[in-house]
C-alpha cells in the first residue's frame, strides 16, 4: 500500500535538506548507503540526499531489505526501485528468511535478519543511514525503560557507532516527525504504508498511538523531559563503559576466555558491560537480563566437578576452570564416526576441525602415511601409553591433567592403527606412532575447531 502524504504540520519543508547538508558538512562520511523500507521517514531522508551534490558525491546508494511477511512486500520492493530509478540512485534489494522460531518474537526476528542483512551488504568505507527521528527516540527511550533497561537502553538510540565494515549514522535524530511529513508534502512524494504500524499488537504502535498522546494531555512536554533524560543516561552509560574497557582488558585469558572470578569481583553496574564487551569482541551475542542473572549464579557455584553453561539465541556460556568461556551451540560429537586417514586432510564431522599430517617444520606435509590408519573420537575406556612414559594412562586422565575443556574432549580425534590408539590427535604419541609417523617424517596436527 502506498500513500501520498497530506494535510502538512507547521513545519519547515526546508529544515531537513540543512539539517542533512550541516551533517555531512561536520561528520564527512567517506560513502553513504541508505536502508530505504520505502516508508515515509527512509523516504524523505533518500529523497533529501539524493538533490545535495555532497550527497551524491559520496556514492550514495540505497539497500531495501524484503522481509516476505507481507503479501505485499514483493510489490513493495519493486516500488522502492522504481523510486530509486526515478532518482538515477542505485538499489540493492534482498530477501532475507525471518526466523520465528528463535523465541524473540516478529519484531525482534525481522530486525536481526534485517540488520544481518545491512551488515554483510554494508561495504568497508560506508555509513549506513537510518531514518530515526527524534520521535522515535522518545518512543525507544519508553519502549527501554518499560523493559527494565539501564542507562545504556534508556539513553536511547545513538547517533553514530560502528557496525559491520563500516558505520551505523542516525543523522535525524535531532528533527521531528513534522518536519519530515512536511517534507513529503512539500514534494508530493508517495510513500509505503505498511499496515504493520498500525497494529496495535505491535509495542512501539501501542507506545506511538495509546501511551504517548495520553502522556502528552497531562505532559505536554514530556518528549523534552524524556529526551533529557536520556541524554544524562547517555552519559553515564558512556562514563561505564569507558570503565568497562579498562577492567575487561585485566580479565582477558588464554583462548579468548573471562576470568570468572575476577568477573563476580566486579561492581555490579561492571559486570553487565564487561560481559558484553567481552562477547562481543568473540563475535557473539550478548545475553538477556535473565540468562545473565543465571550465569553469575553459575559461574559463582562452578567446580572442577561440574560444567555449568548458561544458553541463549546463538550462545553458550561455560563456567569452567576458573573462566568463562564463550561457544555456539555445538552438536554432539557422533561416537560412531569413524574414517580411514592417510595422511591427507581429514575434515572431521561439524564442530570438529580438522586433522592433517605436518612436518617438524610446521608446513603441511606432502608425504602420505604407509598404511592407512583409523579415526574415531571417544567411546570410553580408552588407554594410550605415551612415549617416555613408563605407565599406561586412561585417557580421562590425561584430559584432566592437561586442563583440556570438557566440551572439546568428545571432539578429539582419536588415531588408531588396527585397534591400538597411537595418537590422541597432536597432543599425545605411543612409541608405535612414533615409529610410524617418524617414518614419514610429519606428525598429526589438530586444526581446532573455529570456534575455538
Amino acid at each position: 500500500m502506498c500513500a501520498t502524504a497530506r494535510k502538512p504540520p507547521a513545519a519547515d519543508p526546508q529544515a531537513l535538506t540543512a539539517t542533512l547538508r550541516d551533517a555531512l558538512r561536520k561528520h564527512a562520511p567517506p560513502a553513504l548507503c541508505i536502508a530505504y523500507s520505502g516508508g515515509p521517514d527512509s523516504t524523505a531522508l533518500l529523497h533529501a540526499l539524493a538533490h545535495l551534490p555532497e550527497a551524491r558525491g559520496r556514492g550514495l546508494r540505497a539497500i531495501h531489505v524484503d522481509h516476505g511477511l507481507h503479501p505485499d512486500s514483493a510489490a513493495w520492493a519493486k516500488h522502492c526501485a522504481d523510486f530509486c530509478a526515478a532518482l538515477e540512485l542505485p538499489l540493492t534489494n534482498v530477501r532475507v528468511d525471518v526466523d520465528t522460531g528463535r523465541g524473540e518474537g516478529i519484531e525482534a526476528a525481522a530486525r536481526h535478519a534485517r540488520r544481518k542483512a545491512f551488515a554483510e551488504q554494508l561495504g568497508g568505507n560506508e555509513w549506513l543511514l537510518l531514518a530515526h527521528h527524534r520521535d522515535d527516540q522518545v518512543e525507544t527511550v519508553l519502549l527501554k525503560l518499560l523493559r527494565g533497561a539501564g542507562p545504556e537502553g534508556l539513553g536511547g538510540m545513538r547517533e553514530r557507532r560502528p557496525f559491520g565494515r563500516g558505520v551505523l549514522w542516525r543523522p535525524l535524530l535531532e528533527t521531528t516527525r513534522d518536519v519530515v511529513l512536511k517534507y513529503l508534502i512539500q514534494n508530493a512524494l508517495s510513500s509505503i504504508q505498511d499496515p504493520a504500524n498500525d497494529d496495535p499488537g505491535f509495542a512501539r504502535n501501542a507506545v506511538r498511538h495509546v501511551l504517548l498522546p495520553t502522556i502528552a494531555k497531562h505532559w505536554p512536554n514530556a518528549d523534552a523531559a524524556i529526551l533529557h533524560a536520556a541524554r544524562l543516561c547517555r552519559d553515564t552509560a558512556d562514563y561505564v563503559w569507558g570503565e568497562a574497557d579498562g577492567a575487561l582488558a585485566g580479565l582477558w585469558r588464554d583462548a579468548g576466555t573471562l576470568d570468572a572470578a575476577g568477573w563476580l569481583a566486579l561492581p555490579h553496574a561492571l559486570r553487565a558491560p564487561v560481559l558484553d564487551s567481552w562477547l562481543h569482541a568473540r563475535g557473539f551475542t550478548v545475553p538477556p537480563d535473565a540468562s545473565r542473572a543465571e550465569l553469575e549464579r553459575q559461574a559463582a557455584q562452578a567446580g572442577d566437578d561440574r560444567v555449568p553453561l548458561v544458553a541463549w539465541s546463538d550462545t553458550v556460556v561455560r563456567a569452567w576452570d576458573g573462566r568463562l568461556h564463550a561457544t555456539p551451540p555445538l552438536a554432539p560429537a557422533p561416537e560412531d564416526w569413524q574414517a580411514a586417514w592417510t595422511g591427507a586432510v581429514l575434515e572431521l564431522p561439524a564442530d570438529c576441525g580438522a586433522l592433517l599430517l605436518e612436518t617438524e617444520h610446521g608446513g603441511a606435509a606432502s608425504t602420505r602415511l604407509p598404511h592407512p590408519l583409523t579415526v574415531r573420537f571417544r567411546r570410553g575406556g580408552e588407554r594410550i601409553k605415551p612415549r617416555d612414559d613408563p605407565h599406561t594412562r586412561e585417557l580421562r586422565d590425561l584430559f584432566q591433567q592437561a586442563r583440556i575443556e570438557p566440551w572439546l574432549r568428545e571432539r578429539c580425534p582419536l588415531i588408531f592403527e588396527r585397534d591400538a590408539l597411537i595418537a590422541v590427535a597432536d597432543l599425545w604419541t605411543s612409541e608405535r606412532g612414533k615409529a610410524v609417523f617418524g617414518a614419514c617424517a610429519a606428525w598429526p596436527r589438530w586444526v581446532r575447531p573455529a570456534w575455538t
